[in-house]
């Protein structure tokens, strides 16, 4: 079989990229390892920056995440019943918007089904070759049978355990890593969010965040040991946990469920340089991971997608430019979100052995943005999405 553009993952990444591809008259298989229903299942990150909101737009797909998505003006940044508000909208005329990746991924098989795209689930063994050739190939086994795909190019969104960024040479590729002493203890629970704002919660006990994905659907966290376990988190453990943590008003408007869904998140932040080999582009979770403090994962992907649909559409008609500047472009986006959620990291949780003066830095930290409307304006740039 033969196709203009391979897409190796058939998540939200690489079911954007084929969308925006094929609106352009491109050509596009996605092979994906898992199966609709698994993919489907993940509970990720919620919180979309106004960049994407606007290409996911542009791919077609936005009017179910304009009827359903909640617009959020800002947010709340807390120590003990300190609150800073961070007021997106006066402060950058931008904000963000609250749906789910989950959402976003139906919307975006809906979409792709509609047109026909070839989506192979089950995929498994894939080898990526002739890279530096003519044609790329792509090889694969599904339901025991071998295949092979040749085509003009491959773009890697298959995460951070998938085959594309292995595939580019251990010698050739340079890897940054910082790996969090901890992890984030997720619940979903069918009752009302706590604040209209999400609330980033720093505390003696730890970090929390209130997060939503609709007005009855909350996401919550607590930040926890990664030796813990969610056996060790029975419901009611969280919530004592969850309502010491956040600012004591809201804490008594807190209603509590039982939950729906239960997991422990570990945190790091990842880069994998270069983006391109040969005829290979990564994209998404396949180069980059980042604590979602800062609300970056899915957004970052999106940007990916955005610089390299272009460029590859510019590529088939000719034009090499922006695939050679693919990697470079992307790259120094990817760098700019990884300082910012570094910072929230630091900024919010609690370290082990850490002594006291890491918690004064934290509240005095906080104290700069109460006062400071240019440092609070740094923050809702970056967390609202820094330009294309």
């Amino acid at each position: 079989m033969d196709t203009q553009v391979v897409i190796i993952g058939g998540g939200p990444s690489g079911l954007l990229l084929s969308q925006l591809l094929n609106r352009a008259g491109v050509a596009t298989v996605i092979l994906e390892r898992g199966t609709r229903d698994h993919v489907l299942s993940r509970i990720r990150a919620g919180i979309l920056e106004w960049g994407s909101v606007e290409v996911l737009r542009e791919a077609g797909v936005g009017a179910r995440m304009d009827a359903e998505g909640i617009p959020h003006d800002g947010t709340l940044i807390t120590d003990a019943d300190r609150v800073v508000h961070i007021d997106f909208k006066g402060l950058t005329g931008r904000r963000v918007m609250v749906y789910g990746q989950t959402e976003v991924t139906r919307d975006l098989y809906a979409a792709q089904d509609a047109m026909g795209t070839t989506i192979i689930h089950g995929v498994q063994d894939v080898r990526i070759l002739d890279l530096d050739g003519p044609r790329a190939s792509v090889e694969y086994t599904v339901d025991g049978q071998r295949r092979r795909l040749t085509c003009a190019h491959v773009a890697g969104c298959d995460g951070f355990h998938g085959v594309s960024r292995k595939t580019i040479p251990a010698d050739k590729r340079q890897e940054f890593e910082r790996v969090y002493p901890f992890g984030w203890l997720g619940i979903l629970s069918r009752t009302p969010p706590v604040a209209d704002e999400l609330i980033y919660a720093n505390s003696p006990h730890g970090f929390a965040l209130a997060s939503m994905r609709s007005e009855s659907l909350v996401r919550y966290y607590v930040q926890v040991p990664l030796t813990d376990t969610v056996a060790d988190w029975p419901d009611d453990r969280f919530w004592t946990e969850f309502r010491r943590r956040i600012p004591s008003d809201a804490a008594a408007r807190l209603v509590t469920g039982p939950s729906i869904e239960k997991s422990i998140a570990p945190l790091r932040s990842f880069v994998s340089e270069p983006l391109r080999w040969g005829r290979l582009f990564l994209v998404g979770d396949a180069a980059h991971i980042v604590p979602p403090t800062g609300a970056k994962g899915l957004n970052l992907a999106v940007s990916d997608v955005f610089y390299l649909h272009d460029a590859l559409i510019a590529a088939l008609k000719g034009d090499q430019t922006g695939i050679d500047a693919y990697s470079a472009r992307a790259l120094a986006r990817i760098w700019k979100a990884m300082r910012f959620s570094w910072q929230m990291t630091t900024m919010l949780h609690r370290f082990d052995g850490e002594d006291s003066f890491a918690a004064r830095m934290r509240r005095a930290t906080l104290a700069h943005l109460a006062e400071s409307e240019t440092a609070r304006r740094d923050l809702a740039e970056n967390y609202v999405g820094l330009p294309y």
